[in-house]
């Protein structure tokens, strides 16, 4: 049987347990269904259980997370305040980059085995780097055709995608890039990310074209943040104008795909 790494993600205040995914879906389903008891139904627990983690929420949180309304004229109910909302945004982009993390230590695992793993510095380095992109794979150098000033870099991030970078032929050189089987993090901001329909019709002038179901949707006022779910688990984030958004084609769990500019791609080594 193979190895797999896993891991729970926890915020904790002092040495108590603060938020976890538990908690974090109970108060998604109380957001929901305005009820602590159809919440609690849900998640399988009893409304006792339920009241016990709320109270345990509300007492550790700088502020209410959750507000109870007694009567009137609807019977009442439970509501998330707007800093409950807050809280389980934050805690599921933190989810997110633990869930990258895990990833990471995965691949890692099938790529070096069981005995390097522990020992592969090129591991940690890349857990160290940071970066504004939102947007960061890692890969090998797959193919590359060099030019008088410019080159084009093709990386393999898994899989079988690849994405093709354009950079100075002075850059490459010093990165060590024309050769295959370089590692290298390729590194692309969503602003950069342009989203389309899927179709064999289309005509376009950007080197990338990466397609893939959408998974979710994160509305703003003005812009949105929409999550591209390619293969072998990799996810493209792009950002893109609620009037996009509003067309009505982007859909979560419909089929979309990522055009990207191969200067817009930009290749960074560890070593």
């Amino acid at each position: 049987m193979k190895p797999n790494v896993d891991g729970r993600f926890w915020l904790n205040v002092g040495d108590r347990g603060f938020l976890g995914l538990g908690r974090i879906a109970l108060l998604e389903h109380i957001g929901i269904s305005g009820s602590i008891s159809a919440a609690a139904r849900v998640m399988g627990m009893s409304y006792k259980a339920a009241w016990d983690a709320i109270d345990a929420m509300n007492n550790l949180a700088d502020q209410p997370l959750l507000i109870r309304q007694v009567g009137g004229r609807r019977g009442g109910g439970t509501r998330l305040t707007d800093y409950g909302r807050k809280v389980i945004a934050q805690y599921r982009a933190a989810e997110h980059a633990h869930q990258r993390f895990i990833d990471l230590m995965q691949q890692t695992l099938e790529e070096t085995g069981l005995t390097e793993f522990a020992e592969d510095p090129r591991f940690i380095r890349r857990l160290q780097m940071r970066t504004s992109a939102r947007n960061h794979f890692h890969g090998t150098v797959s193919r590359f055709s060099p030019g008088a000033v410019n080159d084009v870099v093709n990386v393999d991030i898994g899989d079988g995608i690849e994405i093709a970078a354009v950079v100075t032929h002075e850059a490459a050189e010093s990165l060590g890039l024309l050769r295959e089987g370089r590692e290298v993090q390729v590194l692309i901001k969503a602003s950069f990310v342009i989203l389309c329909e899927e179709g064999d019709g289309l005509r376009y002038s950007a080197r990338n074209r990466l397609c893939g179901t959408v998974g979710e949707i994160q509305r703003g006022a003005v812009n949105a943040e929409v999550k591209l779910e390619l293969t072998a688990g990799r996810t493209l984030t792009a950002v893109v104008t609620m009037a996009a958004v509003n067309e009505g084609w982007l859909q979560e769990g419909g089929r979309a795909c990522a055009l990207i500019k191969a200067p817009h791609v930009i290749l960074a080594v560890t070593d």
